[in-house]
């Protein structure tokens, strides 16, 4: 795992690894981009079940306490809910 430790504010960075150092001076413009690969998060869960099976342009998530889901479908669109209007 790479440390940064930022330790006094100055126009130079100094980059530590464990091959050496390296020192980028002011006013150079120089772009450094770190980035690493860590563990995600679990998948959500917790009872959330959408149902897109059907789903269409414009639909509308709903709960559905019948069918104990959520859904995604043409029942309920954008232009249903306002009973035929723009949404």
């Amino acid at each position: 795992m790479t440390k940064v430790n930022i330790t006094t504010q100055s126009n130079t960075v100094s980059v530590k690894d464990e091959s050496g150092t390296t020192v980028v001076k002011a006013p150079n413009t120089t772009v450094v981009t770190a980035s690493t690969i860590g563990p995600q998060g679990a998948m959500g869960g917790g009872g959330f079940e959408i149902d897109t099976s059907g789903i269409i342009d414009k639909s509308v998530v709903y709960y559905s306490s019948s069918a104990g889901k959520f859904i995604a479908d043409d029942i309920w669109t954008t232009d249903t809910l306002v009973l035929g209007g723009n949404f």
